[in-house]
């Protein structure tokens, strides 16, 4: 079934997203981002992005690696239209909720999705999320400490702030933190929506 989240961004409001999205400074901003997490892992030859609207994020990641294999997962039937205008490997016209898993990928990242999920169904999402993935998971999101719930454009159970990467580091013992960093809305070169990204790895059989 699905969520009044899932709703909400398959929608008219998920439509009208789809323009915020259309601009050069998002890209480059992103490419800025992109470089300094994936300069801290290795051997990604693969990558899975959950939520990806219209693939700005993988637009970035391309011009940082033509070579890189690229999917993506979106729940909006406009977003996807865009997305096959990429050279993408795959695209699933899916809720996260929906998807299932038919191989693992070097390397699958969120970026502002988690915030927007129904906090009921995290426990599934991080479930996904780690059987997606070979060897990386990187969360991009709003942190806080303790969950919190943020009205977001006059409505409420739309935005969900906590602490992602702590969580899916506990329920997956073998998770290791690589990496993190904050990228600041007044950033004079480079600026994101004040979000914080986490790097995950898979430790076992180390």
């Amino acid at each position: 079934m699905k969520t009044v989240q899932d709703n909400f961004w398959m929608g008219e409001f998920g439509n009208k997203y789809i323009p915020r999205n259309q601009n050069q400074q998002l890209i480059s901003s992103s490419i800025s981002m992109y470089s300094k997490i994936l300069a801290k892992t290795r051997g990604v030859n693969s990558i899975l992005e959950f939520g990806a609207n219209i693939g700005v994020n993988l637009i970035a990641i391309q011009q940082l690696f033509s070579n890189i294999e690229l999917s993506a997962l979106e729940i909006n039937a406009i977003a996807v239209k865009e997305l096959k205008k990429l050279s993408l490997k795959k695209i699933y016209h899916a809720s996260l909720f929906d998807y299932k898993v038919d191989y693992q990928r070097d390397f699958v990242f969120t970026r502002g999705v988690l915030i927007h999920l129904n906090p009921d169904r995290l426990q599934d999402t991080y479930q996904v999320l780690y059987e997606s993935s070979k060897r990386y998971i990187c969360l991009t999101e709003y942190y806080n400490p303790v969950p919190v719930m943020i009205p977001y454009h006059g409505q409420n159970d739309r935005l969900f702030k906590r602490d992602f990467a702590g969580e899916l580091m506990d329920k997956y013992k073998d998770l290791k933190l690589v990496d993190y960093g904050f990228v600041y809305h007044r950033d004079s070169n480079f600026p994101q929506d004040d979000v914080t990204w986490f790097l995950l790895e898979k430790t076992k059989g180390e």
